[in-house]
């Protein structure tokens, strides 16, 4: 199927996310919240719920927004390759309406056999038209290279070269990606073994978005217990599949006084790395 390149420049929507307390602390457990029983409760127990900030990237990777916003590509081959969230408000924790439009700004071409990135750029409002937040969120469609198009920008954040100043270890729970998947997320690379493996998985892979969320807990936990409202920027890049099961290590480096970065490698591997070129700021 030929990509639909006049979809380029169009913004979507609004995408309506009526959101309760349960999805809130659905989406903390589908980040790896609490897996032990007791770490990061706040984000999973009403007593005093937080919202983990991840949160608000799913308003523009849900099946929703990716089926209508369908550029032409094989899904099959579609991997979410990074995200730079700018929050302006803290997410209530209370019942609420969200109000998303996106604009597919650019496709963007890596090459035949390499893909095409395509960027999005989504703007969440609240019922009283007050923003939220700002995702540039990018997927590449491994199967939709070489059609002509522009390179993508670099875009490379430094990673210092001495000892982290942080790593925080955490094994990947074997359902993870499944609990995931109940936020919106539906996609059956995420769940079917057959489907996974037919396009070059082993099995089933995590989404993004959780996994981004388990470094974004990781962060929070080392520079600013117990107050993720305080975030303002988290920016990744997904540079390898993570499958559940695997035991992961969020390395942090302290930057300026409000902003770190960050990776995320395999714990047993450390060449194996997951996320890179990770930058987190807050207030």
């Amino acid at each position: 199927m030929a990509l639909k390149l006049e979809m380029q420049g169009q913004t979507y929507g609004p995408f309506i996310n009526e959101y309760t307390e349960r999805d809130v602390m659905l989406f903390a457990l589908g980040c790896g919240a609490a897996c032990d029983g007791k770490t990061d409760l706040d984000y999973v127990y009403e007593k005093n719920l937080k919202v983990l900030p991840m949160f608000a990237a799913i308003q523009i990777v849900d099946a929703e927004v990716t089926k209508t916003i369908d550029y032409g590509f094989e899904w099959g081959g579609s991997l979410h390759w990074g995200f730079d969230l700018h929050i302006h408000q803290p997410l209530p924790r209370h019942p609420g309406k969200l109000s998303t439009k996106v604009l597919l700004k650019g496709l963007f071409d890596r090459g035949e056999g390499r893909g095409c990135l395509a960027q999005h750029i989504g703007e969440t409002f609240d019922e009283a038209g007050t923003k939220l937040f700002t995702n540039e969120s990018w997927d590449c469609a491994l199967y939709d290279g070489g059609f002509g198009g522009p390179k993508a920008p670099r875009d490379i954040v430094e990673m210092p070269e001495r000892a982290p100043d942080f790593e925080i270890e955490q094994a990947i729970p074997l359902n993870q990606a499944l609990i995931y998947r109940l936020s919106g997320d539906d996609h059956p690379q995420h769940v079917d073994w057959e489907y996974a493996r037919e396009f070059g998985h082993p099995k089933p892979n995590l989404h993004g978005v959780s996994t981004a969320g388990v470094a974004c807990r990781h962060i929070i936990q080392a520079m600013f217990p117990g107050e993720p409202e305080r975030l303002t920027r988290f920016k990744t890049r997904l540079t390898k599949s993570l499958y559940p099961g695997s035991t992961v290590k969020t390395q942090i480096w302290k930057w300026d006084d409000n902003c770190i970065h960050f990776r995320m490698v395999d714990a047993n591997d450390p060449e194996m790395v997951y996320l890179n070129f990770g930058l987190v700021e807050w207030n």
